[in-house]
């Protein structure tokens, strides 16, 4: 259902087929390092400002203008990295100012 929904709704206007648009995909998933403290086993708390510091230490380039946390009920559902077409880190205004507003955010360890 993720895939289906991800090319419906993101990948039909790419111009790309299914098969180029995931190749893409995967290779900006791939260019993001996350930050070792984001994969342990144990869960912790961080401002949204924290999350995205350390995002921006792991990556060269990045700069907290070009990330974004969200977040629900107090946990951390997402964080949102800018790229270029080219997958290039870039600053995203439009998307930083919808930013998780909490003073902390709960990361359940990845699974």
């Amino acid at each position: 259902g993720l895939v289906r929904h991800e090319w419906e709704k993101h990948g039909t206007c790419s111009g790309l087929s299914p098969a180029e648009y995931f190749t893409v995909l995967r290779a900006a998933s791939q260019s993001v390092v996350i930050p070792a403290q984001f994969s342990g086993t144990s869960r912790f708390a961080l401002s949204p400002q924290a999350v995205e510091a350390a995002f921006a230490r792991a990556n060269p380039g990045l700069s907290n203008a070009g990330i974004t946390t969200s977040c629900d009920s107090g946990l951390l559902t997402e964080v949102r990295i800018c790229l270029t077409k080219s997958l290039e880190f870039r600053n995203c205004p439009e998307v930083d100012r919808n930013s998780c507003r909490a003073k902390s955010v709960t990361i359940e360890p990845v699974q």
